[in-house]
């Protein structure tokens, strides 16, 4: 049995694309899914399954929410190595005096080489930062999320890649669930 972490894009914002996540719980396991957990409205899913490789359970629950709820949600499906990568490596949590609260990682469906950081443009959306390490971009933004160019449909738009942003406070409680899984 494999656990996996798929996070979706775009639910419960502003009204659109609303999904109760006990409804969406109970739908997973009516396909399959065992042992599924919600963390938050945002999107944030475990799930335990015999299929390993996380495209295709990203791809079930993809499908699955579109024939269900009408929904076209993009679906990022990680693992718990992932997830303990992207807390280890992050480059912005080396600096002394660092705004947690300005901390983000955008998960990508593909893995990017570091030179992508250059398709990024990043002079665009100075003074934000950026840093790439593998299928994960870490952002540290000067002012705020809501105040930026460096957003999921920026970086989905100059990387041809599916992408979905969690602020740092999220991604330590998902590591937090994943460790007590």
């Amino acid at each position: 049995m494999t656990t996996h972490l798929a996070l979706l894009r775009g639910i419960n914002v502003s009204g659109h694309n609303t999904l109760k996540m006990e409804v969406l719980k109970a739908t997973l396991e009516g396909i399959g899914f065992l042992n599924v957990q919600t963390y938050i409205q945002s999107g944030n899913v475990f799930v335990d399954t015999l299929e390993e490789h996380p495209a295709k359970v990203g791809f079930l629950i993809k499908q699955e929410i579109f024939k269900v709820f009408g929904h076209e949600v993009p679906v990022v499906v990680i693992g718990k190595e992932d997830l303990e990568a992207c807390f280890r490596n992050n480059p912005f949590l080396k600096a002394s005096e660092v705004d947690t609260k300005k901390l983000y990682v955008a998960f990508v469906s593909a893995n990017l080489r570091s030179e992508s950081i250059n398709d990024l443009k990043m002079s665009q959306v100075k003074p934000d930062e950026a840093h790439i390490d593998g299928s994960r971009i870490y952002i540290k933004y000067a002012v705020g999320a809501g105040k930026t160019r460096l957003d999921q449909k920026y970086i989905e738009k100059k990387l041809n890649v599916t992408a979905t942003i969690r602020n740092w406070n999220t991604v330590t409680q998902l590591l937090k669930l994943y460790q007590e899984r």
